[in-house]
């Protein structure tokens, strides 16, 4: 049994057509059939550019959004609506490391207090008392523990981003969501901070769904990839076999952006025509026609379903292609 198994997940917003007038428009399809697995100890990385839908999808997972239409499951059990106490339990189980370490801390709050707020809201009250346990998490992520009374805006954002880990593993959860939790760090502090959550995992054996737009933050930390456009899944494979064998289209213009130490002169670059489709709006048969040199008719009248082309590589796209990335 999988910890967590989301089949068909959709989130769409609603718009409206004038201020004045409250009529629905077309609404906006941030995540559009999102289908999913992750395993106790493993590391989902999701991928795309900004706006395919990545953060929105971390959310919708956690019940932070509700979610349009689809399934979503925790260890066996039911989510999709979950409320009340169902609701709380899960809020336990499965937590979230926010993008910006300055806006996700209440700047009226000790970090102490903020820390601690899980224990408070759970009602759990650790051995030795909770200002104890908080010391220790804060010391376990490499903060002093002598500063637990004082405030946000005397960290750096690197120590805010610990203060974030902290308050996520604060009652070890089996789930964390990282919304691009080095989006915002230098790359020094990027690598400290990505060291702590590996080091946690192995600890606690914990699954992360980790959402970034840094490839290569992505292949060293995940063990399963998923490249999301325009709310979509394209592909999903191993990390090997997704940075070596690309085979959607979409995937191969993004590895081909990566950049290298010593790039050779025979290196071919991917270059995407246009801008992203808008999500109220997107085109026709497959999503990422618009925007593919090799899109047909087809394509625009047939939305490709996604395919097991390898043991675990799977791909939605009409015309696969094997492309080695060096």
């Amino acid at each position: 049994m999988s910890l967590l198994a989301v089949t068909d997940l959709k989130k769409h917003f609603p718009t409206y057509t004038t201020k004045l007038i409250r009529k629905e428009g077309a609404p906006v399809k941030a995540v559009d059939g999102l289908s999913l697995s992750l395993e106790a100890g493993e590391t989902l990385g999701l991928v795309g550019e900004s706006g395919c839908g990545k953060s929105t999808a971390g959310r919708t997972l956690l019940r932070l959004l509700e979610p349009t239409s689809g399934k979503i499951e925790f260890e066996g059990r039911d989510v999709t609506n979950a409320k009340g106490e169902d609701l709380r339990r899960l809020r336990r189980e499965a937590q979230m490391v926010f993008q910006d370490p300055y806006g996700s801390l209440n700047p009226r709050h000790p970090v102490g207090a903020i820390i601690a707020a899980p224990f408070e809201i759970q009602g759990v009250t650790p051995t030795g008392g909770v200002k104890k346990a908080v010391q220790e998490l804060m010391e376990r992520v490499g903060l002093n523990p002598e500063h637990y009374n004082r405030y946000p805006h005397e960290f750096s954002g690197g120590q805010r981003q610990r203060i974030g880990v902290a308050r996520a593993v604060a009652l070890k959860p089996k789930l964390v969501v990282c919304d691009e939790p080095v989006s915002a760090l230098d790359v020094s502090i990027q690598a400290q901070v990505i060291n702590l959550l590996e080091d946690i995992q192995a600890e606690q054996n914990l699954a992360y769904v980790f959402i970034a737009h840094d490839l290569s933050v992505v292949r060293h930390i995940s063990d399963r990839v998923m490249v999301m456009y325009l709310g979509r899944t394209m592909e999903m494979a191993d990390r090997i076999g997704l940075y070596e064998r690309p085979m959607h289209p979409y995937t191969q213009a993004l590895m081909s952006a990566v950049p290298v130490p010593e790039p050779r002169r025979d290196r071919e670059r991917i270059l995407l025509v246009g801008d992203l489709p808008s999500p109220q709006n997107p085109p026709s048969g497959c999503v990422f026609r618009t925007r593919c040199q090799f899109a047909t008719d087809r394509c625009a009248a047939e939305v490709p379903l996604p395919v097991e082309i390898e043991p675990g590589h799977i791909v939605a796209c009409h015309y696969p292609a094997v492309r080695t990335v060096i």
